[in-house]
């Protein structure tokens, strides 16, 4: 079936909470894509993310970002009041995400939801709830359904949520410092420093298990909502954990560490054209011959955690189940690397078995082994096309002509520049090519943006995946991430009420016109 989709992430939605939630704009933007006749969303990693911001280099594989809990969906469940919200700081730019303003003003507010929960989870009532018999027994039964339900997620997410709440605790213990840092009771978790943590603590760890079960509860609704309106989400899932996270420290038998749980090789990319010394990346590296004679467990939990929140997973950087580069921990550069074997398809085999058909789209971007290429062909995964890639030349694999019907066709994606920015930016020769191949005599860039969003959707490809960005002929000042660059990255937002009828139909006419309607 074809279908067509928008690339938005959660935190780029507008809100009059500093960032992009599961507030009532995200139900809004779903409302959008049905009158638009689109029938996927595609958002990025929704992990809780650290230093950075970058969520790609989530705390946890399995958590959820407590950023996007909507404060106004815990004021309708009593759990904060408008005056909570209504002097909190979030930022200034309607525009951009101030994570500095959110680190130190979101988690007082939701330790207040946290107080109140508690108190309603233990039967305590407030004044309001003590006015009549009637009143004070629908609180009690609803102070029990609280109780059943928080309890009922813990038990159900307890392979990552207990030691992602002690995770989190500590870390904050800790003033944000790496676990690799902590004193070695804690980082090698011995039993008798993690029992003393666990008292001490324990009002924290119960606070991060709340904001979990809030933010399933949220993100739950609006999938479901979503997939009412025939759209389905597609979600991203990176490859890599990041080395500061829940996963590293509990579970280092997944990755290649030594005995004192330093990682004997970190991940990296090697020397090319354009980096002669190679990409540091720093991530732990899975340890794949102890994974397979574990059953690749670890693996079959996470990509089952992410069909929690996901109807289609996107992984990243899936060239890394083929082969993988690995440096030597403590080298400045990655230079001195090697190519690695992967798990192949026994990984997938695997994770069918244990989990059923699986829906995934690969990112297969980049230098293309043979090798590789197989291991896509024989997943049966759809892999990528970025028209932006494409327009160099009629050889290239990403112009239309060469798709097939089992990939995904992209105007360009969150490492792109907007196609309206990379159309004024690129050279003359480029201009002049995409022009002819898109057969356009717009001379305006808004209107040859549109051009090749066209282009895009006239793929035989499957599924034609826009950024909402492209849609608004957005320059350079939307773009989302520039790889290789720390500061500045996953912050554009849209503005409030930016979205019109006008161009939800112009978008719907393009799935009309080009078989995309759900």
């Amino acid at each position: 079936m074809r279908l067509s989709g928008i690339l938005f992430p959660i935190f780029s939605l507008p809100s009059p909470y500093g960032i992009g939630s599961f507030s009532r704009e995200a139900y809004e933007f779903v409302d959008f894509l049905e009158q638009a006749g689109q029938g996927c969303w595609q958002i990025l990693p929704i992990g809780p993310t650290g230093y950075g911001n970058s969520p790609y280099q989530p705390l946890s594989a399995f958590a959820g970002n407590p950023y996007f809990i909507a404060p106004d969906l815990l004021i309708e469940d009593g759990l904060l009041t408008p005056e909570d919200v209504k002097d909190v700081n979030f930022g200034e730019n309607v525009e951009s995400v101030d994570y500095g303003a959110l680190y130190e003003n979101r988690f007082v507010l939701l330790k207040k939801a946290y107080e109140r929960f508690m108190k309603k989870g233990s039967g305590e009532k407030e004044a309001s709830d003590t006015q009549g018999q009637d009143r004070q027994e629908d609180t009690e039964d609803k102070s029990q359904a609280v109780r059943e339900a928080f309890a009922a997620y813990c038990d159900k997410e307890a392979y990552w949520l207990e030691d992602y709440a002690l995770f989190m605790a500590l870390k904050n213990a800790f003033n944000g410092a790496s676990w690799t840092t902590w004193e070695d009771g804690l980082r090698t978790r011995q039993a008798d420093a993690l029992a003393k943590a666990k008292e001490e603590y324990a009002d924290d760890i119960g606070f991060y298990r709340f904001l979990q079960f809030e933010f399933d509860s949220q993100w739950h609704k609006l999938r479901a909502y979503a997939n009412e309106k025939k759209v389905r989400i597609i979600g991203d899932l990176p490859f890599y954990v990041s080395l500061d996270s829940t996963d590293a420290w509990a579970h280092p038998e997944v990755f290649q560490m030594d005995q004192d749980l330093v990682p004997t090789v970190v991940a990296g990319c090697p020397p090319d054209a354009f980096s002669p010394t190679g990409q540091l990346w720093g991530n732990p590296i899975y340890d794949w011959d102890g994974l397979k004679e574990a059953g690749y467990d670890w693996w079959v939990r996470r990509i089952g955690r992410n069909y929690e929140f996901y109807d289609v997973i996107r992984i990243d950087h899936f060239h890394g189940f083929c082969d993988y580069y690995a440096v030597p921990y403590g080298d400045e550069t990655a230079e001195k690397g090697t190519l690695r074997k992967g798990p192949g398809l026994e990984l997938f085999k695997v994770l069918e078995e244990k989990l059923g058909k699986l829906d995934i789209i690969a990112e297969d971007l980049g230098n293309v082994t043979e090798e590789n290429a197989r291991l896509l062909e024989d997943t049966g995964f759809p892999g990528m096309k970025v028209l932006q890639f494409g327009f160099t030349s009629w050889e290239s694999v990403y112009v239309t002509h060469r798709h097939i019907r089992n990939c995904v066709v992209y105007t360009g994606t969150h490492d792109n520049m907007p196609t309206r920015a990379w159309v004024e930016e690129i050279s003359d020769g480029e201009r002049d090519f995409t022009r002819r191949y898109v057969n356009s005599r717009n001379t305006d860039y808004g209107a040859l943006t549109w051009d090749i969003i066209r282009e895009a959707y006239r793929s035989v490809a499957d599924l034609c995946i826009i950024p909402l960005q492209d849609y608004l002929c957005k320059g350079r000042e939307s773009r989302i991430n520039t790889p290789g660059t720390a500061d500045g990255n996953w912050q554009w937002r849209l503005k409030p009420h930016f979205l019109s009828q006008d161009l939800a139909r112009s978008i719907r006419d393009l799935a009309s016109t080009y078989s995309r309607l759900p």
